[in-house]
């Protein structure tokens, strides 16, 4: 079998043109690699936190500075296990909002509040000047 190579060229010079393939596979790679780097770098920030010998106490200290509201059938509302009339909550909400760290608060709700109810309670607490509410099931 013969072998097929390129000739050089008449004046007996070596061959000119260079074979660029390599050049642009290595090249498409390495933009690949970037695209997929990319986003890993701007989402380092994100802290995790990893479980420690203090970890019971922490979540206790959070348990602590977010506040609860439970809102009844009944029209009353739980603040902090603590039962009021739906009229009220703005009055006993709005101290511990003023003393809380975080202003998160949490909600929950039963199965026979109307929607109308559950989300006035949101409304409510989001005025008041809650930063974080969770709407949590039971």
């Amino acid at each position: 079998m013969k072998l097929k190579c390129r000739k050089a060229d008449g004046n007996g010079g070596g061959i000119t043109d260079p074979n660029m393939t390599p050049l642009i596979d290595v090249s498409l790679v390495l933009v690949v690699i970037l695209m997929v780097a990319t986003p890993l770098a701007f989402q380092s920030s994100i802290g995790v936190n990893t479980a420690a010998k203090t970890g019971k106490q922490a979540i206790e200290a959070a348990r602590s500075a977010r506040i609860e509201l439970f809102v009844h059938a009944d029209g009353t509302v739980g603040v902090n296990r603590m039962i009021v009339p739906r009229a009220a909550l703005h009055a006993t909400l709005q101290p511990l909002l003023d003393q809380s760290s975080t202003r998160m608060v949490v909600v929950k709700c039963d199965d026979d509040v109307t929607h109308g109810d559950f989300v006035g309670v949101l409304d409510e607490a989001k005025s008041l000047g809650a930063l974080g509410i969770a709407v949590v099931g039971s």
